[in-house]
């Protein structure tokens, strides 16, 4: 096994299991759903999707660093920018594409059919930010390749990315809450539970909000910021109300093919007005 692929599981399964116990201990919500059903497939979910990008895209976006980097490939080795401003640069750079990449997922239909798996979780925890379509999965690794090469980005930015990436995923999604003497100044740098469930409200124009994942200041730069739900954070309403059929949102063949099938009830996110809740600023 490769240090950088070992260096990424040993941060994902510790962030992992520290949430995990978190939950249990200090559980911020009652699940709807039992929770070995719900984690069981969320996680097959997740295994069947690295399986994919492995077989069809192997060397992935470190791959990419490396291969740039011998091309002398890309912005910071046009700029002859000095590696710590390569470094820095770049981990900005790839967070703020995904909180675009996030953002159109939600805005044009056939993405949102794929991005929809996430959203569709009845429940809300850190299994929660594992759970994307294998194809949603593979978009993502082919944008996050093309910001890579643009960038130049230094083999190092891309690894630290990629473990602040998941265990930002792990944090935000958790069944947990910050106390408030916390919660409310870690807000401003960093993307906090409080803040991250709101974005999976069943409430659309809550839904298309809190588009970040790690750096919470672009939902603030682009306007797109929720402070607090209609409903408070005990009242949030998880999940899409199109999709009340909990066969079909925890079980691993209804989110495969969820993408390519029509909801019980008319899809909100495509029939709500775009232009008060979905224009991308």
């Amino acid at each position: 096994m490769s240090l950088e692929l070992l260096i990424r599981l040993a941060c994902f399964v510790g962030v992992l299991l520290i949430m995990l116990a978190w939950e249990t201990r200090q559980p911020k919500r009652t699940p709807a759903v039992a929770k070995s059903q719900r984690w069981l497939h969320n996680l097959s979910l997740l295994g069947l999707a690295t399986v994919l990008v492995r077989l069809l895209i192997p060397a992935g976006a470190v791959g990419a660093a490396l291969w740039a980097q011998s091309q002398q490939l890309g912005l910071w080795h046009w700029l002859s920018a000095p590696y710590w401003l390569a470094f820095v640069g770049s981990l900005l750079v790839l967070d703020l594409s995904i909180y675009w990449q996030h953002r159109i997922f939600h805005h044009v239909p056939w993405l949102w059919r794929l991005h929809r798996v996430h959203h569709a979780d009845p429940d809300f925890d850190s299994s929660t930010g594992l759970r994307f379509h294998p194809l949603e999965i593979m978009l993502s690794m082919l944008i996050k390749i093309a910001v890579v090469v643009l960038l130049g980005a230094p083999l190092w930015a891309v690894i630290v990315f990629e473990v602040v990436l998941n265990a930002t995923s792990l944090f935000n999604h958790g069944n947990v809450a910050l106390p408030r003497w916390l919660e409310r100044p870690l807000r401003y740098l960093l993307v906090t539970q409080e803040m991250h469930r709101i974005h999976h409200s069943q409430v659309m124009r809550e839904t298309n909000s809190n588009y970040s994942f790690n750096l919470s200041i672009w939902d603030r730069l682009f306007n797109s910021y929720t402070e607090q739900a209609e409903a408070g954070s005990d009242g949030i309403q998880i999940g899409l109300r199109n999709y009340p059929d909990q066969r079909e949102t925890t079980r691993l063949p209804g989110m495969l093919m969820m993408p390519f099938s029509q909801p019980k009830y008319p899809d909100d996110q495509s029939d709500h007005d775009l232009s008060e809740h979905s224009k991308l600023r």
